[in-house]
C-alpha cells in the first residue's frame, strides 16, 4: 500500500489484481428511507466550500473503497459510477467486499 506524499486526488495506492490502482476512500453516516447514501463528488482545492460537487475523473481515481454506517466495505470501480457525486449505496451490493463490525467485536454493529 502506498499513500501520497502531497495532495492528490488519490487517498492510496494498491496492488488489486496485481496493478496498482489508485484509490479514493470515502465514509458515510447519512442514512435515509432508501438506504446509505455517500458523496463521492470532490470540490476544486481553490474553490469555497459551499460550492458545487463535481465528480471526479475515472482517468485520475480507479477505485473508491467506502465504508457505510453498517461498516460494509465497498469496492467500485469509478467508471461504475460514471459522473455521479452521490449514491444510493444499496444499488452498488454487487461491490461489497466485506464488513469491518467484526474488528470491534463480535457483539459490536452500529445503531441506526
Amino acid at each position: 500500500m502506498l499513500f501520497p506524499i502531497e495532495p492528490a486526488v488519490f487517498d492510496l495506492v494498491m496492488s488489486i489484481h496485481g496493478t496498482l490502482s489508485r484509490i479514493q476512500v470515502k465514509t458515510t453516516t447519512h442514512y435515509s428511507k432508501n438506504g446509505w447514501l455517500i458523496s463521492v463528488g470532490r470540490r476544486p482545492y481553490s474553490i469555497r466550500k459551499d460550492s458545487p460537487l463535481i465528480p471526479y475523473d475515472p482517468d485520475f481515481i480507479d477505485y473508491f473503497f467506502i465504508i457505510d454506517g453498517d461498516l460494509s466495505l465497498y469496492l467500485i470501480p469509478s467508471r461504475a459510477i460514471a459522473g455521479r457525486v452521490t449514491l444510493l449505496l444499496r444499488t452498488y451490493k454487487r461491490y461489497i467486499v466485506g464488513n469491518a463490525s467484526g474488528l470491534l467485536g463480535s457483539d459490536a454493529h452500529p445503531p441506526r
